[in-house]
Parts: C-alpha cells; sequence; structure tokens
C-alpha cells in the first residue's frame, strides 16, 4: 500500500465534511443562486425554486451515504494492512496518522517515549518505502 492509498480515508472524511456543510446550507436556502443552464429540459416539478433544492438536498444526501460507505471500507482496509505490521510503535504511528487523521506532530505526542515529530514521519516513510 502506497501513501496515496493509506491517505484516502483522510480525504474521503475531508470531501463528506464538505458536503455534509454543502448540505446544511442548502436547507437552510442559504446557498448562492446561480444560474445552471445545462441545455437539458427541466422535469415536470423542478421548475420552481424550492422543489430544485429539495432534489439537490436529496442527491447530496445520497452522494454523502456513498462516501460514509466507501469511508468504511477504506477504513476495514486500513485497518487490515496496519494488523499486519509487526512493529507496535510502526502499527501504532500508521493507526493515529491515517486511521485518526492526526498531523504528524500529534502522532509524535501520542505515541510518546521522545519521539519527535520527525522521527516518526521517518519510521512512517521508510516503512512504505521497504513495503511497497
Amino acid at each position: 500500500m502506497n501513501l496515496k492509498d493509506l491517505s484516502q480515508l483522510y480525504y474521503l472524511n475531508r470531501e463528506i465534511e464538505a458536503d455534509m456543510e454543502r448540505l446544511a446550507r442548502l436547507k437552510a436556502g442559504t446557498l448562492p443562486s446561480i444560474p445552471v443552464n445545462t441545455g437539458m429540459p427541466v422535469p415536470p416539478g423542478i421548475a420552481d425554486k424550492t422543489a430544485r433544492y429539495a432534489a439537490e438536498i436529496s442527491d447530496l444526501r445520497r452522494i454523502i451515504e456513498a462516501k460514509q460507505r466507501q469511508c468504511m471500507y477504506e477504513r476495514t482496509r486500513l485497518e487490515r494492512y496496519i494488523a499486519d505490521i509487526p512493529d507496535s510503535l510502526t502499527r501504532q504511528i500508521f493507526t493515529l496518522r491515517f486511521v485518526n487523521g492526526l498531523r504528524w506532530d500529534q502522532v509524535s505526542a501520542g505515541v510518546g517515549g521522545n519521539n519527535t515529530e520527525a522521527g516518526v514521519k521517518m519510521i512512517c516513510y521508510r516503512y512504505i518505502k521497504a513495503n511497497n
């Protein structure tokens, strides 16, 4: 597994957060009205602004649910990969960084033992390089 694969859970979670914020704005009706001319005919019943908001809210909810399912899949895949790492410290670093999404300084504080930010990064990247 490479760094891009390991980071997918983090980025999926950020996408979900952004979608949830957008959903909240849609529900509040505070999105700026930007006319979109797709050239497609407007389906019956979607002509008014409220109906368009309702349809967009419904679509966005489905998108969020799909991303949440993908997150569960990615988390399981990541946890299985981490469980196969033979060294306990390296497993802790990978869990804190890639599962919990912590910054490197938080990872070093989380593992303790006078490990520095640079030290935990080095352990992580060396492991990835050696096992790809």
